[in-house]
């Protein structure tokens, strides 16, 4: 299905700036809405797998209208996080969100506040690590693109000999 198009303006066959501007803020709200239908169909399959893993372990079943319920709480929460991250940030004067903000966010559970600060200081390590071995790696081709860049100016000195 195709968006409808503005007519043309009478002067010249031209659509005026405003006129192209709400066309593309359309356009626009069209795109978010459809992006927004897709994350909300995966989340609601997400919650569906969640459902079915928790009905074969405690032997229960979901009703499709539970499910439902469960995805759109979730799907709003989730935009509620959302807003609160970006709120953080900019109170911060960022423009980034950091894993302070997610644990600012995390605050009021304590057993989510534990689980986001283990997993970010598990983060953390892996990082420096990298880092580290980054850093012999560059170190180790240093020292052979010295190494042989000498080898290089020994062999052109004996050939000039």
């Amino acid at each position: 299905m195709a968006a409808a198009q503005p007519r043309p303006s009478a002067l010249g066959g031209k659509r005026s700036r405003a006129a192209e501007a709400g066309a593309m803020e359309a356009a626009g709200g069209e795109e978010r809405f459809l992006l927004a239908q897709r994350l909300k169909a995966a989340v609601h399959y997400t919650v569906g797998c969640l459902c079915e893993e928790v009905a074969e372990e405690r032997d229960v079943q979901f009703s499709k209208q539970t499910i439902a319920a469960i995805t759109e709480i979730t799907f709003r929460q989730c935009e509620t996080f959302a807003k609160d991250l970006e709120v953080f940030a900019r109170h911060a004067k960022r423009s980034t969100v950091t894993i302070e903000d997610v644990k600012l966010l995390a605050r009021r559970s304590s057993s989510l506040l534990r689980y986001i600060t283990e997993k970010s200081e598990e983060l953390a390590l892996s990082n420096m690590e990298q880092k580290e071995k980054k850093k012999k790696s560059n170190a180790v081709k240093e020292r052979r693109t010295g190494e042989h860049e000498a080898a290089v100016t020994e062999s052109e000195d004996f050939n000039m000999a």
